[in-house]
């Protein structure tokens, strides 16, 4: 299987916090790196302008909050408003993916280490950026998976 080293970043924006995270270069594990408390744009931008040049990331990659219904709700467009000003910003393409029930996967994840959910709200976020890659990052290897698939049986 052909691999090719990813650089990407998982955001999980939020009206006063952006979760952060980032993955290995072999695209396998998303980890969080950091919550950002959000001040003006321009501060939030160099502050992930700094993580892009430290990570050579090629990729932002955002969770979009769809309703339960699956539609777009005013939230997921004040996400995608912010997702495309720092995707212009920081000249990084952008992929979205649906990140419903992250907050509630984090905050369980936070539960089981014996943590309070309500006291640890950042490393919520946190966890929430990395689901939200790791999601894409397991996406894309399915993917690459299928294609290598039908190539061997054409």
């Amino acid at each position: 299987m052909t691999s090719s080293r990813i650089s990407a970043l998982g955001l999980d924006i939020g009206r006063k916090r952006i979760g952060v995270a980032g993955c290995d270069g072999t695209g396998l594990i998303a980890t969080g790196l950091m919550t950002l408390e959000r001040r003006s744009f321009a501060q939030d931008v160099e502050i992930l302008r700094q993580l892009v040049e430290e990570r050579q990331v090629e990729l932002l990659v955002v969770g979009l909050p769809y309703t339960m219904g699956g539609e777009l709700g005013s939230q997921a467009k004040q996400v995608q408003k912010l997702a495309n000003r720092l995707s212009h910003a920081l000249q990084l393409p952008l992929e979205y993916v649906d990140e419903r029930l992250t907050s509630v996967q984090a905050e369980q994840l936070i539960q089981s280490e014996r943590r309070s959910p309500s006291r640890h709200k950042s490393l919520i976020d946190r966890k929430a950026a990395a689901i939200i890659l790791q999601r894409w990052l397991d996406e894309r290897r399915l993917e690459a998976q299928r294609r290598e698939t039908l190539t061997d049986c054409h």
